[in-house]
């Protein structure tokens, strides 16, 4: 079993946490987004405070470990790798309950380049375990506004976890390994809302935790349902979430290193959760 100080060493070593390589500058301009409400940092939250960029750089060093001195303005962010591994124990106590109680879980991703690994492992460990691990409304296409327009997209499922591919994609399950239409990378709630939508309108079962990052876990906690995921230093919006008590576990790390960076921590959380294989 990896040891904390083990997963620490990694967590630096690979830059997860520490000296990460979003920017200082890319965070701070998130975070006066988020302060004016626009929905490309939003990711489906209606935040209930007022949350101005003071306290949202307050908030940030509070819970990521990035400088809370405004006058630091350029450079590379930071992540206390402690609150990482602090983050990590509690998303593993939370998936260690899910997995005892037998509660349906969805899982879903915008980062399927990096951590769609990361996210199809823990749906294996949750459906090993008897936790029905929920794909409902596959396909269905969805209209996502991007920097180029608004796009088609449809809900597909890789491995269990849902991911947004262009409307003009088709054939079958490419799987978890697969390279090849992986999904896109989006901030949207839209794929959440689709497919809670279509689970409720055809009577089917829906999530009692949702696992993921940027709209799938704040759009699915702005409609009441519980919420673990990941979060960026550049993702304000899941730490706010978090603060007001719609997302039960955010985790701070970086979210775009490469993915083989990711398989320590699924193996730190399924051995802390009791969800080994």
């Amino acid at each position: 079993m990896l040891s904390v100080g083990a997963l620490r060493a990694h967590l630096v070593a690979t830059r997860l946490a520490g000296r990460v390589a979003t920017s200082r500058e890319g965070s701070l301009r998130n975070y006066r987004l988020f302060a004016a409400r626009d929905p490309r940092q939003t990711l489906g939250l209606d935040p209930v405070g007022a949350w101005g960029t003071c306290e949202l750089l307050r908030l940030m060093a509070d819970r990521c470990g990035v400088s809370p001195d405004p006058a630091e303005t350029s450079g590379e962010d930071t992540i206390d790798p402690d609150c990482t591994v602090a983050a990590l124990d509690a998303f593993a106590e939370r998936l260690g309950r899910a997995a005892h109680d037998r509660i349906p879980v969805l899982l879903g991703t915008g980062h399927p380049h990096r951590l769609l690994g990361f996210y199809a492992s823990l749906a294996a460990a949750l459906s090993a375990a008897g936790c029905a691990v929920l794909t409902p409304a596959y396909a269905p296409c969805v209209d996502m506004p991007t920097q180029f327009g608004v796009r088609k997209y449809k809900l597909h499922y890789i491995g269990g976890v849902a991911v947004a591919r262009p409307a003009a994609s088709g054939g079958p399950d490419p799987g978890a390994g697969s390279q090849a239409e992986q999904g896109v990378h989006t901030h949207s709630p839209l794929p959440v809302r689709a497919a809670l939508a279509g689970a409720a309108e055809h009577g089917g079962m829906l999530p009692g935790l949702v696992v993921g990052d940027h709209g799938f876990i704040c759009g699915a906690g702005q409609l009441g349902i519980e919420a673990i995921g990941l979060g960026d230093p550049g993702d304000p919006a899941v730490f706010v979430a978090e603060a007001e008590g719609r997302v039960s576990v955010a985790v701070p790390l970086d979210d775009t290193v490469r993915s083989d960076y990711y398989r320590p921590l699924t193996r730190y959380v399924l051995n802390r959760a009791w969800l080994s294989q």
